[in-house]
């Protein structure tokens, strides 16, 4: 399983990469398949540099905030209007919600919105399991002020869970154990007085890698206005084991 940082700039783009967004890819049956986990604002863009993105075969989000969902409104046009001719209908899976969002976010008729060119589906309340060619997709509630979830993605016998957006808790724990690499989001500082059950530090991070026994630890979600460097001195302060921050356009083997 390859994965690709698309985008891991926090909260919104900044100067140096988009929002959220992952691409993760595998080969199974004579081909390879691909996934997408989040597509922030800005990210489309840039999903033009590792692949076609009419070569998705999936989108998982996380959640429905914009810097994690709002560039399916310009996937939608792309998929829809593309010269070629209106593309085969492919799967969104997300919270509870996430066709009305999108439609919503770009002045669409709920009915039917966006459900020509995506198929939604929703985690449920606690989060699910999907099964889409290599990939098992795990959904787990987390904890952030909407309804928001910790992917564990296994394919060929290796595993790589995404964070999401999430204060520090259990649930985020158990759906990392064992992880070949733990992706992780590193929004606040811990000098800051900082809002409880919303981001993680950088010591949250490592505290978390090392509670859950992950192989490698990667930091992403930086807000622009942070200097990354902060959250890896604090990863690394908490956890002895290999620890990076992510980049855009850099690729990872697991």
């Amino acid at each position: 399983m390859r994965l690709t940082i698309v985008g891991c700039s926090g909260s919104y783009p900044g100067p140096e990469s988009a929002a959220s967004c992952y691409l993760l890819e595998a080969e199974e049956g004579g081909r390879t398949w691909r996934i997408l986990l989040d597509l922030g604002n800005g990210a489309l863009g840039h999903l033009h540099r590792h692949t076609d993105p009419l070569g998705i075969d999936a989108v998982f989000l996380s959640h429905l905030h914009a810097d994690h969902c709002l560039d399916l409104c310009g996937y939608y046009v792309m998929r829809k209007y593309h010269p070629t001719g209106a593309q085969p209908q492919i799967p969104v899976w997300g919270p509870a919600g996430t066709a009305e969002r999108m439609a919503r976010a770009y002045d669409l008729p709920v009915d039917p919105g966006m459900t020509e060119e995506f198929a939604f589906h929703g985690y449920g309340d606690d989060g699910g399991v999907v099964e889409l060619g290599p990939f098992r997709v795990e959904a787990r509630r987390v904890v952030h002020p909407v309804a928001a979830y910790a992917l564990r993605v296994t394919a060929s016998g290796r595993t790589l869970v995404y964070s999401g957006d999430t204060g520090p808790c259990p649930e985020l724990d158990e759906v990392a154990v064992g992880a070949d690499l733990l992706l992780a989001e590193a929004s606040f500082r811990s000098v800051d007085d900082n809002p409880p059950d919303l981001h993680m530090t950088g010591a949250d991070c490592g505290r978390t890698a090392s509670r859950a026994g992950v192989g490698r630890l990667v930091l992403t979600h930086v807000p622009p206005w942070h200097d990354p460097a902060d959250a890896e001195a604090e990863a690394r302060a908490e956890w002895s084991g290999p620890v990076e921050l992510a980049r855009a356009g850099a690729t990872y083997d697991i």
